[in-house]
């Protein structure tokens, strides 16, 4: 009688761990393969997001805007230095990161955008945003704009020489010439020298046109300024 009782523990025992060894290998596995693809698939739905959003949905309570647009009978404090009129930057609301603060425009290409300070995600979804490691028109200095490639910088790939950029802000409207474009390696140390010391707008995107999410290679516009009041950069904002 014990060895029946003993035959049926084994059986038992054995029918358990039929049953639960296969669950745990199973839960083991898809806890591998989610750790290892989650950042793949992250950024694939977040680009698919980007790409079938609709393009009218509103985020403009997610950002300050602080862009109004200049009038032709409007006046900005300006003063007189070397023979120059300079905008004088204590007249001027520098915009915070994440701030909207003008508008960019390329007729020849379509586009048509919100200008931000900053290239975080509420600013792309929105519009094109400054890289904060640049510098805003009218500084005299390399200002670094990033789009995405499938909704408002997808104009770029119809960008060529000599058409006109024109981006407004609420100190002043200022105007570029495309001068040249190029492919190159997101990682290029060669792309953009943000140490430069005349005034210059660089425009970026992923590349090619239609792909989805990051890249390994961007899309790059140069212009050389054209016109634009400059801001007196050697008053200490402040004083």
């Amino acid at each position: 009688m014990s060895d029946k009782k003993n035959r049926h523990r084994h059986k038992s025992h054995y029918g358990k761990s039929f049953l639960i060894l296969p669950i745990v290998f199973f839960m083991g596995t898809y806890l591998v393969l989610y750790l290892a693809l989650a950042p793949a698939f992250s950024i694939f739905f977040s680009a698919s997001g980007l790409f079938f959003a609709d393009f009218e949905k509103n985020y403009s309570t997610e950002y300050d805007n602080i862009f109004v647009p200049v009038s032709e009978n409007s006046t900005i404090p300006t003063v007189d230095k070397n023979s120059q009129t300079l905008l004088d930057i204590n007249a001027i609301e520098y915009p915070q990161y994440g701030n909207q603060f003008g508008e960019i425009l390329i007729e020849d290409c379509g586009v048509d955008a919100k200008l931000f300070f900053g290239d975080g995600d509420i600013a792309l979804r929105n519009g094109v945003g400054i890289y904060s490691g640049s510098f805003i028109p009218g500084y005299g200095r390399t200002i670094l704009v990033a789009g995405h490639n499938n909704t408002y910088f997808n104009g770029l790939k119809n960008a060529k020489p000599g058409q006109i950029v024109t981006i407004k802000t609420s100190y002043g409207n200022y105007t570029y010439e495309i001068t040249k474009t190029a492919v190159k390696n997101q990682a290029s140390r060669k792309a953009f020298d943000l140490n430069a010391d005349h005034e210059n707008l660089i425009m970026y995107t992923c590349y090619p046109f239609d792909e989805l999410g990051l890249t390994r290679e961007r899309y790059f516009v140069y212009a050389k300024y054209v016109s634009g009041t400059q801001i007196d950069t050697d008053i200490v904002e402040g004083d």
